[in-house]
């Protein structure tokens, strides 16, 4: 990390005035409060999930809602929010995603050693919060997603630090909650970090099995749930998913040819991860996972705009690095098209909104996959000995 007064890295990484603090906490807070009086159950996804868990608490089964995706295993983590007043969930839901962002956003900057009392700690997550759309819907929705943006770089802050099986212990809590990190498992895969794997599929799988059989349907996921996000079939969950898969037939492409494009452009994208490699250095660690999960992002089904905060903060936070991939100028112009308060025209329409969300998705899936591929070839040096990029000095 440079951290010369010639490098944006050196004024990046010194402390942060009370006054950056201030306008963070004034954002947060306003956001928090504005969805506490505008939404109920914790957000329209939250309750989704909390209603499953209320159901099988009345004896009926939780995949009786199509639109309940998740494990067995979520339905009992969603038990203690659904014993709560909705009064009280109402708060807590939104105080829970904001405060689920900010750590995962700590974590990210902690994995590149970034200090937490610096300036890109205050203004990353004041640019994110203030200047990235899917951040305020998130809070909004109260999607569990949250859950993932915290386990992804909390995971990846402990692999850094060699702690492989912890690492895959919170990933394995994270797919019990919500499957969206599942594609993580080819991280421990090219590291080769059997035991870490085995925790990671483990976790969910027992959860999952435990939680089934206190079900009145303890296959309802396999039966239900997976037969209908292979379909597709939901007319108004389509509109909103940014998948190429799902995007490109609204523009006339055949279904075939669509969604065997994006499985190609989902291949691609693992092996450039794979070039990258799974290495003890930050950024590698970082950006091997970034072109894992947008892989994933261009075929899973659904797949919303909101997912990119998983991957987004991890990429953001190595800034101060000549080498990230966050210096790239097209991560920054895929990042326009979800301005909050910018109307495209012919896309006035919240329904068309997935057209913009799949130009940002593709762009940084290109540009991480392409970094990938150039970082290890820079790392591989003059005669091909594999090494490693050190930053010009260390912040402390």
């Amino acid at each position: 990390m440079v951290t010369g007064k010639s490098d944006i890295s050196g004024w990046l990484v010194r402390p942060a005035r009370w006054h950056l603090w201030a306008g963070l906490a004034a954002v947060l807070g306003a956001l928090t409060v504005r969805t506490v009086l505008v939404t109920s159950g914790g957000g329209m996804d939250n309750a989704i999930v909390v209603d499953a868990a209320r159901t099988w608490l009345d004896g009926g089964s939780p995949y009786d809602d199509r639109h309940f995706l998740y494990f067995p295993s979520a339905v009992m983590a969603a038990v203690p929010p659904a014993l709560l007043p909705r009064s009280v969930l109402d708060v807590l839901g939104p105080v829970a995603a904001v405060l689920a962002l900010a750590l995962g956003w700590a974590c990210a900057l902690r994995l590149h050693r970034v200090p937490l009392g610096s300036r890109l700690a205050a203004l990353g997550l004041l640019g994110l919060a203030a200047g990235f759309a899917p951040f305020g819907q998130l809070v909004r929705l109260g999607n569990w997603t949250v859950t993932a943006a915290l386990a992804l770089p909390l995971c990846l802050l402990l692999a850094s630090r060699g702690r492989w099986v912890a690492a895959g212990a919170v990933i394995g809590v994270a797919v019990a909650l919500k499957p969206l990190l599942a594609p993580m498992a080819l991280l421990f895969l090219f590291a080769r970090r059997w035991r870490a794997l085995a925790v990671l599929v483990l976790v969910p799988v027992a959860a999952s099995v435990a939680a089934a059989l206190f079900l009145p349907d303890p296959t309802g996921f396999f039966t239900r749930t997976l037969p209908f996000l292979l379909r597709g079939d939901d007319a108004f969950l389509r509109l909103y998913e940014a998948s190429p898969a799902v995007v490109l037939p609204r523009l006339g492409v055949p279904e075939t040819p669509a969604v065997v494009l994006a499985a190609l452009a989902a291949a691609a994208g693992v092996v450039c991860a794979y070039r990258r490699g799974p290495g003890p250095a930050p950024l590698r660690l970082a950006e091997t996972s970034a072109g894992l999960m947008f892989s994933a992002f261009l075929v899973s089904r659904p797949s919303y705009n909101h997912y990119l905060l998983v991957v987004l903060p991890l990429l953001l936070a190595g800034l101060p690095y000549a080498g990230s991939v966050a210096r790239r100028p097209w991560f920054w112009l895929a990042l326009v098209p979800q301005l909050p308060g910018v109307t495209w025209p012919w896309l006035e329409s919240p329904r068309r909104r997935a057209f913009q969300d799949a130009v940002t998705l593709c762009v940084l899936a290109v540009t991480v996959s392409y970094h990938c591929v150039r970082g290890a070839r820079e790392e591989a040096g003059p005669r091909g000995a594999p090494g490693e990029r050190r930053p010009a000095v260390e912040s402390a």
